[in-house]
């Protein structure tokens, strides 16, 4: 089971083919990748929005139904990991970098620079800064992660299936996903996952440049992000070696204690009792536009549509693109949870730490805006965080954690990567050869530093939404097969009883 399918060869080839071309001529990768990715915001924005929707709708079904009772494993398997480790690995794979990358820049963007509806720069944009940043960081997301772990995770260990995307679509189409199609989606699936973490490899390696710049001096350029890529590849791909029960486990517990103290730190040096109150309020704004922010498209206002396509949707499209990797890795380590543990764990404790953290990050920032100390809005967004940090106290000791966190949040998503894509490229092993996890995490550091020295992150980006829209249709077959399938087992269930 563990020899090396044709996903490897043929992921491979694209992603050579995807790559050459973005050396050869970057301008014209990036200029027409472009103009699919807007096509796509403007044409299928409206399906998006009913799509993360309804996946938080089909969540919280789950959790209240009869179904939440059922395990993913057979009836007497039990959790490998302890909630806390659980929880910090879920935490790890799917937002990392990204918190700390867009902590303070993301509502400080909001506010200052580029409001969804209110005027920049007053009280209304603070806070509805706030709620559109839990809404792209929030429960949506983690309802898309949950739905698509789910179906892998009941597919491979109630059912017994490979853990592959194509496994989970075998009570809809049969036997057709053990062929080519099977193998056109599963192909999908991990050249999605490797552009998407190489291209957080390069926004992590420009984050940890510019904080190396901030508090060393170090020069900002290809030279430095190559060492670093090179430096952080070497300590991943060691984790990668020692395996899941070790080098993933010590480092997402690792990351949740470094976040955990950032956070502390900037609660107490922080404006705390106005991160507070901006924390309490901004639940309550989130929950009472819950439904409007969920669903609205602008279809009247182009200012407002433009806005959408650029953040939300764009989010929206993105988060997608990584739903093969995160919910793989979260449905790899999640065997012997119910449904409803599974699905409440993964909705509430991901969406409540984010909250937190922005609130924390994005208040203090919003205040050192508004006070005139320092113009953040005017700053390279990887360096927001450490020019924020340099108006409070102790700014080296917090730069440096923050460079620390980025680093292991860094190694971590690299790690759990290459797992994944070992997983994926040998019939769905849950021990893939270490060999097959080495040659992945090359490639994805080598995409890295390629793209990074020819300006080319935001054509692999660009590229990476584009292939979100069919892996969005294959999320929507997922979750029909999965409930296929529950009704099958009830069914069964009461009639054995009865029996």
């Amino acid at each position: 089971m563990r020899k090396i399918s044709n996903v490897f060869y043929i992921t491979i080839g694209l992603i050579v083919l995807a790559v050459g071309y973005g050396v050869i001529d970057p301008e014209r990768f990036e200029a027409g990748t472009g103009i699919v990715k807007n096509f796509v915001s403007t044409a299928f924005g409206w399906y998006y929005m009913l799509l993360m929707t309804l996946l938080f709708g089909v969540s919280l079904y789950l959790i209240f139904s009869p179904y939440g009772k059922i395990r993913l494993g057979k009836d007497t398997d039990r959790p490998q990991f302890s909630t806390i480790t659980w929880i910090a690995m879920l935490f790890s794979a799917g937002m990392g970098i990204g918190l700390v990358f867009y902590g303070a820049a993301e509502p400080l963007s909001h506010f200052a620079i580029d409001p969804a509806t209110a005027e920049a720069g007053t009280n209304a944009a603070f806070k509805e800064s706030m709620r559109q940043t839990f809404l792209h960081y929030g429960l949506h997301v983690w309802a898309l992660y949950g739905i698509v772990a789910l179906c892998l995770a009941y597919f491979q260990f109630r059912k017994g299936e490979p853990g592959l995307i194509s496994a989970t679509l075998k009570p809809i189409f049969g036997d057709k996903m053990k062929g080519f199609w099977g193998t056109i989606i599963d192909v999908l699936a991990v050249f999605a996952t490797s552009f998407g973490v190489a291209t957080s490899l390069g926004f992590g390696a420009v984050q940890i440049n510019a904080g190396l710049n901030f508090l060393f001096g170090f020069e900002i350029g290809i030279r430095s992000q190559f060492i670093i890529i090179s430096v952080v590849t070497v300590l991943f791909i060691m984790s990668a070696w020692s395996g899941l029960s070790k080098g993933i486990r010590y480092l997402s517990n690792t990351n949740l204690v470094l976040a955990l103290a950032l956070l502390g730190f900037m609660l107490i040096l922080g404006p705390t009792l106005l991160i507070m109150n901006i924390f309490t309020d901004s639940i309550g704004g989130y929950i009472s536009h819950f439904i409007d922010l969920s669903l609205s498209t602008a279809p009247l206002n182009a200012g407002n549509r433009e806005w959408l396509d650029t953040w939300t949707i764009f989010y929206w499209a993105w988060w997608i693109s990584w739903a093969p990797f995160v919910s793989m890795f979260i449905a790899r380590v999640s065997k012997g949870r119910t449904i409803r543990e599974f699905m409440v764990g993964v909705l509430l404790a991901p969406s409540i730490l984010s909250f937190v953290w922005f609130s924390a990050f994005g208040t203090t920032a919003i205040e050192i805006q508004k006070s005139g100390a320092s113009d953040l809005a005017s700053v390279d967004t990887s360096l927001v965080v450490f020019q924020m940090f340099s108006q409070l106290p102790w700014a080296t000791i917090t730069s440096a954690f923050a460079i620390l966190l980025i680093a292991s949040f860094f190694i971590t998503s690299a790690d759990s990567a290459t797992f994944v894509l070992g997983m994926q490229s040998t019939y769905g092993s849950l021990t893939p050869p270490n060999s097959v996890k080495i040659v992945w995490g090359f490639i994805q550091s080598g995409i890295a530093v390629i793209l990074l020295s020819v300006g080319g992150l935001s054509a692999l980006q660009n590229t990476i939404i584009i292939a979100a829209l069919p892996f969005s249709f294959i999320i929507l077959f997922m979750v029909v097969s999965l409930f296929k399938e529950l009704k099958k087992e009830v069914k069964t269930n009461k009639h054995m009883k009865h029996k």
